[in-house]
């Protein structure tokens, strides 16, 4: 069957500002940092970029990466196409990198056990790999800072306790301290090495600092987190403590504190939960802030401003957290423990404006904070970092913000690693695409799933079995820049309790105001493929509630099943996602059922051979003669091949009866969805699950973030115009 192009009449619109330009961070590029490999390595070992840090003239990226025991190096001269440049091989596993001019200083540890701790800070070319000098420390590294005048190091000893030994409970022996070492040039000075011990400070297992991450101010002063400890400790040129305090608690209110359950619910609250500060940053000589990671008993699921004699200046509470929950990043598998789990946080002062920039690593996102008044730090942006942000390096003569993202999925087929560049622009913001601040309530969301248009230019979404506890159907106004979750329909039986564990992959409106949902079926969770009627208040009619399949799809259906459904007429046509027992290889079922007779029928489409992994379909929406589908593969970044919009002639959509020979329906390309994908500098994402039809014609096209499980989070929404008359 010929493939003919059809001619789009607009361009893409997926800019999230239409407004008047102003400075934003947009994305520019995403490098997965498997390209470091060199020829021959086996590309499906673990990599992940850590802590990173840029070359003085702002050309060179270099980071830690412990599962390869590696120093990764990437060109950035066009920050937009980044190079790999190699890995250079370490003798242990990096832990962080400052650098100064060209030489990178790493912290490498070698320990042999929790009890015997070892490590060293190695000095290195970055261009040629040479290793410069070397120093042992005395203890295992972990964070390393150079000060702003390039005169000394420091080095945070962490000796980290055991998490397997008597429940991870501290003091655990040796205790760790913090390490200077003067520079002379870019060359070590081993014998400057000053040890200064931080036992007997902190309340909380004092005998035991385990210091955690360092930053130097510009009078020399040193800025100690002990994380486990809930302490900070500031530290003159000379190694004297300065002050010392408790990092304190917060009381958390409005949280979703229950793991698991399947449902974004913000109505409890926690009392007295410790900060347990991960990264620091100096803004100036006597503020700097914190991100509250917690990893021992605490984590206040936001980051703080101090003044250097403990003040508490600002304190984010759960904003940060609700912010992240309006764009769809919240991790629901984390409600329990510390929620988005900001870990990383960084100043830099860009065209005169300075800023903090706050890295939550469960919720992969990336908060960019005005401080210019550190008592109100105003939030300007939310960007998709990638999976996993750790650390960041900011480069303000060239206007870029960089974040390494340590998540490396290959062992789920999921994305690789990488590392993201920004670029402080003259123009709109470009993320987020969808989001529900400015809704009545705070609305969480994530996994969308199918969507439909309706007459007054709405659209309306499902989630998915991420979601099954809480099947939602969400109000989307896409007129909005970005587009607006205004409402939220939950979906319900007649007791009043939600429909638990729908897995909805497709909703189309009955005409009557209300829905048709297609709910995917899990024969291993004994929950089957079926049809919903739903009002408009959600409710799951009584009579005509429950559409099951009849036994000639029982007999034959797998897993994989309705993904998208649309209604032409009287007859809900649903997309079958792959093939089933009686299909021939790379056909997959249409499948009608006639809401006046209650007979079921079907096509066969013919999808593409897939190169790696399935191809499969995901919606399917019916406009103005045709119906409108979407095949994907389930492959990310450089290895998606098949992401596009076809259509088919409705006229060839005449059902036959199961069970015998079905007719293949013809298909012609509108989009290859790829360039869409890329567009806006991140990697490829493989769920491409929702399409909708304006009246006007116009298509809009979303993807699914998988509930931010092992996802980056990231949710496109964007148009792909209007289609004209095929080429």
């Amino acid at each position: 069957m010929p493939l003919r192009m059809i001619c789009l009449t607009s361009a893409l619109a997926l800019s999230a500002g239409q407004a008047l330009a102003e400075m934003n961070f947009n994305r520019i590029a995403s490098f997965p940092v498997v390209a470091n490999m060199a020829a021959g390595e086996d590309t499906s070992r673990e990599t992940s970029p850590e802590i990173i840090a840029a070359t003085a003239d702002g050309l060179t990226l270099a980071y830690t990466d412990s599962p390869l025991k590696a120093l990764g190096r990437i060109d950035i001269t066009d920050p937009a196409n980044p190079k790999p440049l190699g890995n250079i091989t370490l003798p242990g596993e990096p832990t962080s990198v400052a650098i100064k001019g060209q030489t990178a200083f790493v912290g490498v540890n070698t320990s042999e056990s929790y009890t015997a701790p070892s490590g060293l800070l190695m000095a290195i070319d970055i261009a040629s790999g040479d290793t410069l000098g070397s120093c042992d420390l005395g203890g295992q590294p972990d964070s390393v800072a150079q000060a702003p005048d390039g005169s000394f190091i420091a080095v945070a000893i962490e000796n980290e306790r055991d998490e397997d030994l008597n429940g991870g409970q501290i003091p655990q022996m040796p205790a760790g301290n913090l390490v200077m070492l003067d520079l002379t040039g870019d060359s070590l000075d081993c014998a400057s090495m000053k040890v200064v011990g931080l036992t007997g400070l902190a309340e909380i297992a004092g005998s035991d600092p385990e210091p955690e991450y360092v930053s130097i101010n510009a009078l020399g002063e040193t800025v100690v987190t002990l994380q486990e400890n809930n302490h900070i400790v500031v530290v003159s040129r000379d190694g004297s403590v300065v002050s010392h305090f408790s990092a304190g608690a917060v009381d958390l209110e409005g949280i979703d504190a229950t793991d698991e359950r399947g449902a974004l619910i913000f109505d409890e609250s926690q009392k007295g939960r410790l900060r347990e500060p991960d990264a620091v940053a100096w803004i100036d000589d006597d503020h700097f802030a914190t991100a509250n990671e917690g990893d021992y008993q605490g984590g206040s699921r936001g980051w703080t401003i101090f003044r250097k004699d403990g003040t508490v200046v600002y304190d984010s509470g759960t904003s940060f957290e609700h912010a992240i929950v309006q764009i769809g990043h919240y991790p629901d598998k984390r409600s329990d423990a510390k929620g988005v789990e900001p870990e990383s946080v960084t100043f830099g002062k860009f065209d005169g404006t300075p800023y903090v920039f706050v890295g939550a690593e469960r919720a992969s996102v990336v908060g960019v904070y005005d401080v210019s008044d550190p008592a109100a730090p105003v939030l300007k942006q939310l960007l998709p970092s990638g999976v996993g942000p750790e650390g960041y390096a900011v480069i303000p003569e060239r206007n870029l913000l960089v974040s390494a993202n340590e998540k490396d999925l290959i062992e789920d087929g999921g994305a690789r690693a990488h590392v993201s560049l920004f670029e402080l622009q003259n123009a709109p913001a470009a993320y987020p695409h969808l989001t529900s601040a400015g809704a009545d309530e705070l609305i969480g969301w994530g996994a969308i799933s199918g969507m439909v248009a309706d007459q007054d230019g709405m659209i309306w979404a499902v989630n998915d079995s991420f979601y099954g506890f809480q099947p939602s159907i969400f109000k989307i106004d896409p007129s909005q820049t970005p587009a607006r979750i205004v409402d939220v329909i939950r979906i319900h039986r007649a007791d009043g309790n939600p429909a638990q564990k729908l897995d909805l992959e497709g909703i189309t409106l009955d005409g009557e105001g209300g829905f048709y949902v297609a709910s995917e079926g899990r024969s291993d969770r004994l929950v089957p493929h079926a049809i919903y009627h739903v009002d408009a208040n959600g409710l799951i009619k009584a009579k005509s509630g429950e559409i099951a399949l009849p036994p000639e799809l029982q007999a034959v259906e797998r897993r994989f099943g309705f993904e998208g459904i649309t209604k032409v007429g009287n007859t809900l046509w649903m997309a079958v996602q792959r093939e089933w027992k009686d299909d021939p290889k790379n056909h997959v079922k249409l499948v009608a059922y006639n809401l006046d007779t209650k007979e079921w029928g079907a096509v066969h489409y013919q999808k593409a051979e897939p190169q790696t992994g399935w191809v499969g379909l995901s919606e399917i929406a019916a406009h103005d003669g045709y119906a409108y589908v979407v095949e994907r593969d389930n492959q990310h970044d450089v290895r998606a091949v098949t992401k596009k919009v076809y259509r088919i002639p409705l006229s060839e959509m005449v059902p036959a009866p199961l069970g015998g020979e079905l007719p293949v329906v013809s298909k012609e390309l509108v989009r290859d969805l790829l360039p869409d994908l890329k567009s806006t500098g991140g990697y490829v994402l493989d769920k491409v699950e929702g399409l909708a039809i304006l009246p006007s014609g116009e298509i809009y096209v979303s993807t699914d973030n998988d509930g931010v499980d092992d996802s980056s989070g990231e949710t496109m929404f964007f148009s792909i115009g209007a289609a004209g008359q095929p080429s």
